[in-house]
């Protein structure tokens, strides 16, 4: 793959929280190296308030963030995609657009913190816990030498990410 930016498609179900929260941590983490876009297979219309106040903590830009389907990204006007990284179990099991260009796909699966049933405080809690998840799980990602890795060897790394877990911190 040449030296370039590279598009990168996180996909969850009703792109409301964790495909949001994984967009930001990669446009953060990936910058000059991966563009970051996030969709759903039934957008919820609207970002959850919680992701956006936990990511506003994290001191990120959220004005423009938006709930949207993965259509827009299907589509010959959409962006060629590099990977689409599915982050939640329902999304990994849906019957997916045909991506042009045949992208790196894999499944980073995580919990739905939007599902947390606790008090406001466990579920931001929760919420952060989700993010630092995928957070990790895309330092990782951002530091992969894409430009000299063969498309096979790619893909194998990509998805072994998807099973790297937090093990340092506490449960809610």
């Amino acid at each position: 793959m040449a030296n370039r930016e590279f598009n990168v498609l996180f996909l969850c179900t009703g792109n409301s929280a964790r495909s949001i929260m994984a967009e930001c941590a990669l446009s953060r983490w990936g910058k000059g190296k991966f563009k970051s876009f996030s969709a759903g297979s039934h957008p919820k219309g609207e970002v959850h308030l919680i992701a956006l106040s936990v990511l506003k903590e994290l001191g990120y830009e959220t004005s423009g963030l938006r709930s949207k389907s993965w259509e827009e990204f299907a589509g010959p006007d959409g962006p060629k995609l590099d990977f689409v990284l599915t982050v939640c179990d329902r999304a990994a099991r849906e019957v997916c657009p045909v991506w042009p260009g045949q992208p790196i796909t894999a499944h980073w699966g995580v919990a739905d913190p939007a599902a947390f049933v606790g008090s406001d405080e466990a579920t931001r809690r929760f919420f952060l816990r989700i993010y630092r998840e995928l957070e990790n799980r895309i330092k990782i990602f951002a530091s992969l030498r894409v430009d000299v890795l063969d498309r096979f060897a790619l893909e194998n790394r990509v998805r072994e990410i998807g099973r790297v877990k937090l093990t340092d911190e506490k449960k809610p």
